[in-house]
């Protein structure tokens, strides 16, 4: 079997411009994530603007709690600290009507749940590309 030496100069060079496209897309994207990045980390004067802004109280927390029967609390702080995240990322204040725990789906797992997820997951039988 002989090569070509053209043959392979030539798809030498198609795999070097493909590289230097795939490298050119990336930083572009690269560019793009921190132009992001920096508009997310832009509103710090808001950050801190809208933590007095944000007004929970204990016992309205408590009140919540025991008329919904949450069994885990969410502290005044949490709720704050939610508040301040949710305004620093849509850019305008929020307030934060009712705030529970949900229970995690690790903690307590159906049987019969799981195991349908297993059958449907076995069920994707992906072929190898080489």
């Amino acid at each position: 079997m002989t090569v070509n030496l053209t043959d392979l100069i030539r798809a030498l060079s198609e795999r070097q411009f493909a590289t230097e496209r795939q490298l050119g897309e990336l930083a572009s994207e690269l560019k793009a994530l921190q132009a992001r990045v920096e508009a997310l980390s832009a509103p710090a004067a808001l950050q801190s603007a809208a933590l007095p802004a944000v007004q929970v109280r204990a016992d309205t927390a408590a009140a919540q709690q025991a008329a919904h029967g949450a069994k885990a609390e969410v502290t005044p702080e949490v709720l704050v600290v939610i508040a301040a995240a949710v305004t620093a990322f849509l850019g305008k204040k929020v307030c934060i009507r009712s705030a529970k725990v949900l229970q995690s789906p690790y903690e307590v797992v159906n049987p019969w749940s799981q195991q349908g997820r297993v059958s449907v997951q076995a069920s994707h039988n992906f072929r190898s590309r080489s």
